[in-house]
């Protein structure tokens, strides 16, 4: 299912296949949590942006409008209108975030909706079986995103009980794609490594998931408070004793230079909601770094976002427009500033393969850091 065509360093150029089409690695799959982008994007905007990936959320969409109801459709793919993969994220992190309103237990996880306050319980099982309602091409385990810092002894258990849970979440899906009538028997499985910071907990996690011999494996729990070079410190001693031959995705990371530097060690997948929300506050990402429209310079800019953009918001309109339309609280303001972002994240994207594939991705890396620093 997936192929690595190129290597420059620990930068992998790859292939993954799905039910739903080939993902090229690095990728950056767009998120669309309750099955659309925030800042009123459609399907039809996201085949206009070049995403590859859609991901969606299990907890958001069991909530509303309820996964049975979405089944009943014909799965996601068919609800949301898009023909291209879909990664469903557990619910995991979600339900963890919700600390006061939910208890961990062996069995699962006891917690209330946010929307209304009932009283709902989720077990490695229901993630598998709502995400298999779903339909999705890649299914999340179920897994406890652990706060960081936490007690190391309190992480150590945590892990334990994860890897549990990964081993019955295999067991569960496998069980829902013989289902006669089920959405997609090609649904996979990707297990999570977690441990927070604590090397020898994230080793030997990363060692005992590896053995379940998964499609492919994400490194959970990142990009929760710790610093970056603690991140990249953790993403390089996990990335050793992930398998080769497996798909490799860093969860919820994040700029662009978290991603170059996150390529440079070896990582594939990448998810973030940072390029559409920053959009809807009017941060948008030029190749020159990012820039905030609502800024007083921009006032009487003629000029588009981005001079070396292609997308239709740069070939269209000008900075003093898009920052009219925020100043005045227009609807169309976080749209046309959310369409720019995410192109500009799929084509940096894109960028990224080409430059791995040209053996000079080291060039574009220090070229992103460099925005970084102005």
């Amino acid at each position: 299912m997936f192929n690595i065509t190129t290597q420059d360093g620990k930068a992998r150029r790859g292939e993954f296949s799905t039910s739903h089409g080939v993902i090229s690695t690095p990728v950056f799959m767009n998120v669309a949590t309750q099955g659309a982008i925030k800042g009123a994007l459609s399907s039809e905007d996201l085949k206009e942006v070049s995403c590859q990936v859609a991901l969606s959320n299990t907890y958001h969409l069991h909530i509303r409008p309820g996964d049975e109801l979405i089944r009943s459709l014909g799965g996601l793919h068919k609800f949301m209108v898009w023909d291209g993969p879909i990664l469903t994220d557990s619910g995991g992190y979600q339900i963890f975030s919700l600390a006061g309103l939910r208890n961990i237990t062996e069995e699962g996880v006891a917690f209330q909706s946010h929307v209304d306050g009932r009283k709902i319980f989720m077990s490695p099982e229901d993630a598998m079986r709502i995400q298999s309602n779903l339909g999705s091409d890649i299914a999340m385990a179920f897994d406890e995103c652990i706060e960081i810092p936490s007690p190391k002894e309190y992480v150590e258990a945590s892990c334990q009980r994860t890897l549990r849970w990964l081993i019955r979440c295999k067991e569960e899906l496998d069980r829902q794609k013989e289902n006669p009538d089920v959405v997609t028997s090609e649904q996979v499985l990707f297990g999570i490594n977690q441990g927070a910071t604590f090397p020898d907990i994230r080793i030997s996690h990363m060692k005992s998931i590896a053995e379940l011999d998964l499609p492919g494996y994400a490194i959970g729990g990142l990009a929760v408070g710790e610093t970056a070079s603690e991140m990249y410190d953790t993403i390089e001693i996990v990335e050793e004793y992930m398998p080769t031959d497996k798909p490799r995705y860093l969860m919820g990371v994040g700029t662009p230079a978290n991603i170059v530097e996150s390529v440079h060690r070896g990582i594939d997948f990448f998810d973030c909601v940072m390029p559409a929300r920053n959009g809807r506050h009017g941060r948008l990402y030029t190749w020159g770094g990012s820039i905030n429209i609502n800024n007083e310079i921009h006032k009487s800019d003629d000029s588009p976002i981005d001079t070396a953009c292609s997308c239709s918001v740069c070939k269209t309109y000008s900075r003093a427009y898009i920052r009219h339309l925020f100043r005045s609280g227009e609807m169309l303001a976080p749209r046309l500033a959310v369409l720019h972002n995410l192109h500009f994240y799929n084509t940096f994207m894109e960028k990224i393969r080409t430059s791995i594939e040209n053996g000079v991705f080291q060039e574009l890396r220090n070229e992103v850091i460099s925005w970084e620093k102005q």
